[in-house]
């Protein structure tokens, strides 16, 4: 007899081997309607499979995470099916499932318009249609060798180069087309029908620009229509948020290829970011920072001190002097950290020492991977090394955790996960000190009481790190701020201080923290976030005066002094033109508040006060006003419409 055990503790005993299929069909005609696979002991397998032993089972519904990772992934080879019987000479390579979708590579000798994209998606419409059962076959190595070199995949086979150790694979079987998969994959193409292909792109073969071009098909594909359809609808506010789109209409900033991968800042956008550089650097020195500035360009010794010369040569800008001396252009800001903290004797009297940097990095990032302000090549962190003792370590991290979550709520984000990212594999230092450094991390974390994510092996290459990713208010995640402690760049730079009892070798320990990660990035996020609509302390204008007619300049102009000298960002429109179109121009420009003067305006000392949002404040007074505007500025949390009256 086998024995499954199921999730509620039940069991249910058979007398031959079974699959998990069979073990739905037990528990109710329902249930194995609705199986997509299932999970035994511990492994995700097809439902087909077969369980020879005891096994603890738990089956696999679209309900599931996993039952729409493999939906798909099912979508992906789905592709294949339908770009062979269309292209027939087209050749597959990989089809993996990415983050709320999935993309096959594919080899064209022309390019995929918009125009085969539709046709793609039709005809994988009308295969989903009939409904054929996806059958599963593990196949010893030489049979899918002759297999997939009859047609013609020389993708296929390469890839079976790169697995000399696999003797027996799997084959999925769709009707007439053939993919190769570890799966496990749908058992009909029925759970398939909520998809849509998104876009086609163009992608190196293995990711290497030295290699061939192939065409990359995206999609996505949900469990049901209603998570499909809302999907769609988070896309299309994505794209009406995007910050390049919206960047240009409100005149913050543009790229040019002149500098690939770099900011122009405009007036407004700058302005924008200033204001994030003087939060950050007020919260700092309140926390106890000092600030400081290093070279943005260091001899090439330096980084092979720190290791980046090693493990991050491929990312860094570099150039050659007459003299033969190598610089580089920093990409990260810890080096000069280290050197600022060598310069003169350190006392244990002196940690813990937070040193805090606005530093301009440079990395290099292939063009295809740039990205408006959130993938850039060269960006502004708000960077801060700690140096302190080993006792101290645990507080300092808390401290910083709990100055992190506390700075995202001023921005409007409450709900942020943390990651804990522990040793890779290429790494420096001890399995010691590693063990010290992800257990000062999860202390930290323990101790405060807050729940985090860990990713085994995603840790930069000298010390553990935690990652704060934000929830926007569109549901969108994006990864912000890090917290990496350190002890294996002190010991590189032989960097020490002198501790109670007078000795002068003891190491510090080097906490790495960026809370906004990058301001030009964090500004993209905050556009996006706020779809234009930034909390008034961050908008560019704070304020618009427009007057009705010539008969209100003065009046305007006196009002627009005496905001400015009390530090309010506030302009006038001044021109001929009717007061409707001047309020139309400026809540397109998401300007918070319009002061509208006329003739009685003027009278009565006061002002028509408009929002963005449409709403009519009704007149007030200028101190009326002041105090109005100074307490969305004196909050500086966001405030949403509904707070603007």
């Amino acid at each position: 007899m086998i024995s499954i055990t199921l999730p509620d503790g039940s069991k249910r005993d058979v007398s031959s081997p079974t699959t998990v299929h069979d073990i739905a069909k037990m528990i109710g005609p329902g249930l194995a309607k609705a199986t997509i696979a299932g999970e035994v002991n511990g492994s995700l397998c097809d439902a087909s499979d077969l369980i020879e032993q005891d096994a603890y089972v738990r089956i696999i519904t679209a309900k599931d995470n996993e039952g729409v990772e493999i939906i798909r992934h099912s979508c992906s080879h789905l592709i294949g099916h339908a770009v062979k019987q269309l292209f027939p000479e087209a050749k597959m390579v990989i089809g993996p499932v990415i983050e709320d979708g999935f993309y096959y590579d594919i080899s064209t000798t022309t390019p995929f318009s918009s125009e085969d994209l539709l046709k793609i998606e039709d005809r994988m419409k009308e295969l989903i249609s009939t409904e054929y059962d996806v059958i599963k076959r593990m196949v010893r190595r030489e049979k899918v060798i002759e297999e997939f070199t009859v047609r013609g995949e020389d993708y296929k086979l390469r890839l079976i180069e790169d697995m000399p150790e696999e003797q027996e694979m799997g084959l999925y079987y769709h009707e007439e087309y053939l993919d190769m998969c570890r799966g496990p994959h749908v058992p009909n193409t029925r759970f398939l029908k909520n998809f849509k292909l998104t876009k086609v792109s163009g992608a190196y073969w293995r990711g290497d620009s030295k290699n061939e071009m192939l065409q990359r098909v995206y999609g996505t594909a949900w469990a049901d229509k209603k998570g499909l359809q809302a999907y769609l609808k988070r896309v299309e506010e994505s794209e009406k948020r995007d910050h390049r789109r919206l960047g240009r209409k409100l005149d913050l900033f543009h790229f040019s290829d002149e500098a690939p991968g770099s900011v122009f800042w405009h007036p407004k956008g700058w302005t924008l970011f200033l204001e994030l550089l003087d939060y950050m650097r007020g919260r700092q020195r309140a926390a106890g920072y000092v600030e400081v500035n290093t070279p943005d360009v260091m001899d090439r010794g330096l980084w092979e001190t720190s290791g980046h010369w090693f493990n991050y040569r491929e990312h860094m800008f570099s150039t050659q002097t007459e003299d033969n001396r190598i610089f580089a252009l920093k990409p990260m800001n810890c080096p000069g950290s280290v050197s600022m903290f060598a310069q003169g004797l350190k006392s244990y009297r002196d940690l813990p020492l937070r040193m805090a940097e606005f530093g301009k990095v440079h990395r290099y990032e292939p063009s295809g991977a740039l990205h408006g302000l959130m993938r850039v090549r060269h960006f502004t962190q708000d960077d801060a090394h700690i140096y302190c003792t080993e006792e101290q370590m645990e507080q300092e991290c808390i401290d910083v955790v709990a100055l992190v979550l506390d700075i995202y709520k001023d921005f409007g984000f409450e709900d942020v996960v943390i990651k804990l990212s522990t040793r890779p594999e290429k790494r420096i230092g001890s399995d010691q000190i590693w063990d010290k450094l992800e257990g000062a991390l999860t202390n930290a974390l323990d101790m405060m009481e807050l729940e985090y994510v860990l990713f085994p092996g995603e840790g930069a290459f000298y010390g553990p790190k935690l990652e704060f990713v934000l929830r926007d208010a569109i549901g969108r995640d994006w990864q912000c701020g890090t917290l990496q402690v350190d002890m294996n760049l002190p010991e590189r730079f032989d960097i020490t201080y002198v501790d109670e009892r007078g000795n002068r070798d003891k190491r510090p320990v080097m906490l790495h923290r960026a809370l906004f990660g990058s301001l030009e990035r964090f500004a993209g996020i905050l556009i996006e976030n706020y779809s234009g609509d930034l909390p008034v302390w961050l908008s560019p204008v704070q304020a618009i005066l427009c007057n009705i007619s010539a008969g209100q300049e003065e009046y305007t102009a006196g009002l627009l002094e005496m905001l400015a000298k009390q530090g309010f960002r506030v302009e006038a429109d001044l021109r001929n033109e009717k007061i409707g179109l001047k309020i139309r121009e400026h809540t397109i420009q998401r300007v918070p508040f319009m002061l509208v003067v006329g003739a009685k305006e003027v009278e009565d000392y006061k002002v028509s006060v408009r929002t963005r949002y449409g709403d009519d404040l009704g007149t007030m007074t200028k101190a009326e006003f002041v105090s109005l505007l100074e307490k969305h500025i004196k909050a500086k949390r966001w405030i949403n419409s509904n707070d603007e009256s």
